[in-house]
């Protein structure tokens, strides 16, 4: 395999592997793709024309590069997403070492030290504040109380929520499948007050579209067409999420994935096992679940002062 930088051909074996062989989201594909070609700008900005040419110390300069980036707007990248920009690399070159291409090995690049992040959520009271705010008089505040309904009962991602069709749930049964993040597989649940809220929804409804959130605004497809072009996106919701939580004047700012864990949360603290909730949001590994210690303490704390011999 020729390596001029990164050459087109190589870029592309590359995405497709990730594709076949690792069976990674077409998001994470193309996040990908745009990660490894500013690397690629970037690195012959610099005057590089071989990929062979990378060294640690080239390496070492791009990583300053991103921790000073600056766009036209002044917005800089995160830590997070800096690490985005070194993974994409690593995975790279291990692809390349794999098919036996003389370049820098990846284990040579340390990533960078995460950034402690805290966790938004809301307690009970605070997450039927927002639930309420919806104007359900209005065909669009229907779907938005069911959005929220949903999200609470099942800890969706957003991205998982938009790509709900309506062969895909059973009222009935109260459960569905979806594929997430990695493209694993797992079933949710819908409490009855979920299962109420989105029956109401989708009887107001007189399309037959597949997708379940739709939005009203805009340019409308044929009733005989699938509507896949009325499906809601993720940035629609939200922003939905966000005009409720500014409506319920609530004390922190959350996002759909601060449903999410609130909806881990609320789990925990009624007593559900962290194996349980690791299934239920779908994480890979316990490791993720963990963060949600700080409501598994205080019940440890329980345990041990009703379990512990205390001589």
């Amino acid at each position: 395999m020729p390596v001029s930088t990164i050459p087109q051909a190589a870029l592309i074996t590359f995405l497709e592997h990730l594709e076949v062989e690792r069976n990674v989201s077409r998001l994470t594909i193309r996040n990908y793709s745009h990660y490894l070609r500013r690397f690629n700008d970037w690195f012959m900005s610099k005057g590089h024309k071989d990929l062979k040419e990378l060294n640690q110390d080239i390496v070492r300069s791009y990583r300053v590069y991103l921790s000073r980036y600056e766009d036209s707007q002044g917005r800089t990248l995160c830590k997070r997403t800096q690490s985005y920009y070194i993974i994409s690399l690593r995975s790279l070159l291990k692809f390349l070492v794999k098919n036996d291409v003389p370049v820098l090995h990846p284990e040579k690049i340390d990533l960078p030290k995460a950034e402690s992040q805290h966790m938004k959520f809301l307690n009970t009271e605070k997450m039927e504040s927002l639930l309420s705010q919806p104007l359900l008089s209005k065909k669009g505040g229907l779907r938005d109380k069911a959005i929220l309904e949903v999200l609470f009962s099942t800890g969706l991602r957003v991205s998982e929520l938009v790509g709900l069709n309506r062969d895909q749930i059973d009222l009935k049964s109260r459960e569905f499948g979806v594929i997430g993040k990695g493209r694993r597989p797992r079933v949710v649940f819908l409490s009855h007050r979920a299962v109420d809220w989105l029956r109401r929804y989708l009887n107001s409804r007189e399309d037959n579209w597949q997708p379940i959130f739709i939005r009203y605004s805009g340019k409308k497809p044929d009733l005989l067409s699938d509507g896949e072009e009325m499906r809601l996106t993720t940035r629609s919701v939200q922003r939905l999420v966000d005009k409720y939580c500014r409506k319920a004047r609530l004390p922190i700012k959350i996002s759909p994935h601060g449903i999410r864990h609130s909806f881990a949360t609320d789990l925990l603290s009624n007593g559900a096992g962290l194996r349980d909730v690791q299934e239920m949001l779908g994480h890979k590994n316990i490791a993720t679940t963990q963060i949600y210690t700080h409501v598994t303490r205080p019940q440890l704390k329980k345990v041990h002062d009703e379990r512990h011999s205390d001589f």
